[in-house]
């Protein structure tokens, strides 16, 4: 160990989760990486310099931002040194010492100095820098990712990746990059045992919704009814209709059978598409997509997505091919333009993008805000500090007045400063802070001279109010401008401040926070997860604090669920651990906690939101919750949820959730068979006298036919096709678990591990894995929504399939897990182990051309599947 590091040590005691998570260290580095999920607040810093201390190696610790990278020599100093005197430390990534504090921005740049890149391995060889922390390392980005990994497969290095939130929603190849940087997942720290240490606050998230406004209404309804106007008009376009007909695929097939079975969709949508228009497709065209001639077709309906997948294929992928259609083609795009339903190559019928923009940025979001802020006001009073975080300025508004501000028609941090100032009770302790516009109240001049002289700063009165200034830094202080806002925030002076999330959503430090806004609406659930954090730090000067957190919705009046924004939301909330809204409360993630019908109309926004916020004044009810929820687990458990969705009457879903599907055809058929029974009998004695024995037990036969042969025959087909789904589903678990301990994927003995499916209240069925660690149990949950799932490209298949079932159509298809699937041999375990537990089947490879029959097949299964199974991975204290 360096003898300087060994001179640092934590002042402290260690919380108990800390010194739990730091109990395991010597296994954890085993590999040379340290892999570590902790929420904001956890002391992910102290773990940080605790963990590259006793290494005791060389460091180079990078961050994403300047004021991070400075927190980590800050924290160093504070809690790991007596006299806050360490010296063995850098700033600069040229100049390195004992520990070198930088940003993945300067070690880019610094890589890029380099024309030859073996000086730049060799400098960090000379310099025998041995351990590399990445903190928040979700940040980590193409180019800096390049300049790292380079650096680690040259260099032999001790990695400590440091994340509050893994980029889970990267694409596949970002993903595979982060974790060969960062390696798996060592531990992670649960937000309920933050909450359980008192170091963080309890806290909740709450949704409030707002109706787009007449002039929005009438955008998105003229949009829809223009779409729908353009696909009944194509249905009855004879030169579209003759077009499709002369299409390669669908004239000469068996011609075209690699590209087809290549594209499968895109075939599929040719067909589906002149079905709806009344054309009979031939029994040899649905052969080649592996149906028999006999069988009964079902097509799916002509419905919006289907038409992407066509015109997506005829005007981008396919276009190539078509070369002799040019000029047809090119009047199709000018239609689809003309719709604004063709941008940058991708075809958007469902209106994604342009609507989402529409009703993202809706000014009626300005309303919404200016009703959290005064009813949080009323329940706070001079407690109130909220944060109301955006991803734009808009700097046009500036000097929008109070008669004009109904022209405001976006939102922004400018938009947001307008609305409060104007139409709630705050005036003096209203600010605003972002990288290039600082507004504040002349009124704190007084409490910011305490701080930093007022000389140092230009104050700019605002044209459309002057008892408001800009303020511009004009010689150098001591403290910056956002360090000036944050001490008044702190301590009371300023109550609402309006700021952008490049600015305030991460590494900015503010305990105070007791209700933070969230109107941003650019970026993945990492840094919503960020911002998110700012709002459930434990403040020392508070220790009773409960943060809110709200979230805003604009409704698309146009469909059943909410539309896009609360589409958007529900992934969003996937990150968030938090407390349910049910009467007996637990801790999971998701959006389904907070307990909202799944259908959002306009006419409900307004009861919704009393509601709401009704709730939100309930804080020592949240915090009651909490302590509630948390003495009911011990850990976060990943478990998979499978549930029966599909357009069913209310009493078939009845069926399926609450009596399992197989259980209440049987006890029906019993009940029914022994009425018919007794009724049968007791009229038979007559006939037994007048006709005699034998012709009665005919009669018998075949009334019991007449009477119960369709239900027996589909209850013997639900059988086969579902069979108890709670069981079937704890087998296909244990198939799953008995792969990974034959592959090694396993770190924990299997004997202390037990695979658990149980059906809770709704019916829905959960599988979890008990016993296992962290990576184990995701690697788990991810494998086995995957079986669950309507099957998508997997390499191999599992069909569970004999000839009684190929005759009543039972056949299942699964997917082959991505982790056993990338080699034959590893599916081959997994087939083993599916025979064993859930018995004879068949693995096909899809790459292939039976293979690709089957794999369409598998696909179109899950489209008219009597019940459409659905599944989702969910995280709950157990």
């Amino acid at each position: 160990m360096l003898e300087s590091l060994s001179v640092l040590e934590f002042k402290f005691p260690w919380r108990s989760y800390q010194e739990s998570f730091l109990q395991n260290f010597d296994s954890h580095v085993s590999d040379y990486h340290f892999h570590v999920i902790a929420p904001p607040g956890s002391g992910k810093t102290i773990l940080g310099i605790e963990i590259l201390r006793r290494l005791g190696k060389k460091t180079l610790v990078l961050a994403p931002t300047l004021t991070i990278r400075n927190q980590w020599e800050n924290r160093l100093q504070e809690f790991f040194v007596k006299n806050n005197d360490f010296k063995n430390f850098s700033f600069d990534i040229k100049s390195p010492k004992d520990v070198t504090f930088s940003t993945y921005q300067s070690l880019h740049a610094f890589y890029k100095s380099f024309e030859d890149k073996e000086d730049y391995f060799k400098f960090f060889k000379y310099h025998n820098v041995e351990t590399v922390v990445l903190d928040e390392a979700h940040h980590l980005k193409s180019a800096w990712w390049k300049c790292l990994m380079a650096l680690k497969n040259r260099n032999s290095f001790f990695t400590v990746a440091l994340t509050a939130t893994p980029p889970y929603d990267s694409s596949r190849s970002e993903l595979t990059k982060y974790f060969t940087l960062c390696g798996e997942v060592d531990d992670e720290i649960a937000v309920p045992d933050l909450v359980k240490e008192n170091d963080l606050s309890p806290h909740q998230d709450f949704v409030y919704f707002s109706k787009p406004n007449d002039l929005e209404i009438n955008f998105i309804v003229e949009y829809r009814k223009k779409i729908a106007q353009f696909k009944d008009d194509l249905g009855q376009d004879e030169a579209f209709i003759r077009f499709l007909q002369e299409h390669r695929f669908y004239k000469n097939p068996k011609v075209n059978l690699d590209d087809i079975y290549t594209n499968t969709s895109y075939f599929s949508s040719i067909l589906i598409f002149l079905n709806s228009c009344g054309i009979s497709v031939e029994p040899e065209k649905l052969e080649i997509l592996g149906f028999n001639k006999y069988e009964n077709i079902k097509f799916p309906e002509l419905n919006l997505e289907w038409l992407e997948i066509l015109f997506q294929n005829l005007l981008v992928t396919d276009r190539e091919q078509l070369i002799n259609d040019e000029d047809y083609l090119l009047t199709l795009e000018k239609k689809l333009r003309k719709l604004n339903v063709f941008e940058r190559k991708q075809v958007n019928f469902v209106g994604k993008q342009l609507l989402y923009k529409s009703l993202a940025y809706s000014p009626s979001k300005l309303k919404s805000i200016v009703d959290i802020v005064s009813a949080e006001s009323a329940a706070l009073g001079t407690n109130l500090s909220c944060v109301i975080l955006t991803d734009y300025i808009r700097k046009e508004f500036l000097n929008t007045t109070f008669s004009s501000i109904e022209t405001i028609n976006k939102i922004g941090v400018l938009p947001i400063f307008k609305y409060v100032k104007n139409y709630c009770s705050h005036h003096e302790d209203l600010a605003v802070l972002t990288g290039s516009v600082v507004i504040i109240n002349k009124a704190i001049f007084n409490a910011f001279a305490e701080i930093e002289p007022l000389h140092n700063f230009s104050f700019i009165p605002l044209e459309s109010d002057n008892s408001f200034v800009q303020v511009e830094q004009k010689n150098r202080s001591k403290n910056s401008i956002v360090e000036i806002l944050t001490k008044l925030f702190e301590n009371g002076t300023i109550k609402v401040l309006i700021g952008t999330k490049s600015l305030l959503g991460e590494g900015w430090d503010a305990p105070s926070i007791n209700s933070l806004i969230l109107a941003s609406f650019v970026g993945s659930f990492v840094s919503s997860n960020q911002m998110r954090g700012r709002a459930i730090r434990k403040d020392a000067e508070k220790p009773n604090k409960t943060g809110n957190v709200w979230h805003l919705a604009c409704i698309d009046p146009t469909v059943t669920n909410g539309g896009r924004e609360v589409d958007i939301l529900k992934r969003r909330f996937e990150a968030f651990v938090g407390i349910t809204n049910t009467t007996i409360p637990f801790i999971s993630n998701g959006f389904d906690r907070l307990n909202f019908p799944e259908a959002i109309s306009v006419s409900d926004i307004e009861h919704l939101n009393n509601q709401t916020l009704e709730k939100a004044k309930q804080r020592p009810l949240i915090s009651k919750q909490w302590q509630t929820s948390i003495g009911k687990g011990s850990k976060l458990t990943k478990q998979v949820s499978l549930l029966h969705t599909g357009e069913k009457p209310f009493k078939a879903q009845k069926q399926v959730y609450f009596f399992d599907v197989v259980r209440f055809f049987v006890v029906e058929l019993m009940i029914t068979m022994l009425w018919f029974y007794f009724e049968f009998i007791l009229k038979g004695i007559q006939l037994v006298i007048s006709r005699g024995l034998s012709y009665f037990i005919y009669a018998f036969f075949a009334a019991f036919v007449f009477r119960f042969g369709y239900k027996l025959y589909k209850a013997v087909i639900l059988y086969l096709r579902y069979g108890y789904l709670h069981k079937k589903i704890k087998k296909i678990g244990l198939a799953i678990l008995y792969t990974f301990k034959d592959l090694k994927i396993l770190n924990t003995d299997i004997r202390n591990i037990e695979v658990v499916a149980e059906r809770i209240n709704k019916g829905d069925v959960v599988c979890s894995l008990v016993g296992a660690n962290n990576y184990e149990n995701a690697l788990f949950t991810k494998a086995l929504t995957e079986v669950l799932d309507p099957v998508d490209s997997p390499r191999y298949l599992i069909i569970k399939t004999s000839l009684f079932r190929k005759r009543f159509k039972t056949e299942n298809f699964y997917p082959v897990p991505e982790l056993f699937g990338n080699k034959k041999n590893n599916a081959l375990v997994f087939k083993k182990y599916w025979t064993k537990f859930l018995g004879r089947n068949k693995l096909v490879f899809t790459r292939q051309v039976e293979g690709r029959k089957l794999l369409l097949k598998a696909r179109l299964f899950h489209v008219y599947n009597a019940f459409k199974e659905v599944s989702k991975e969910v995280t709950v204290w157990k």
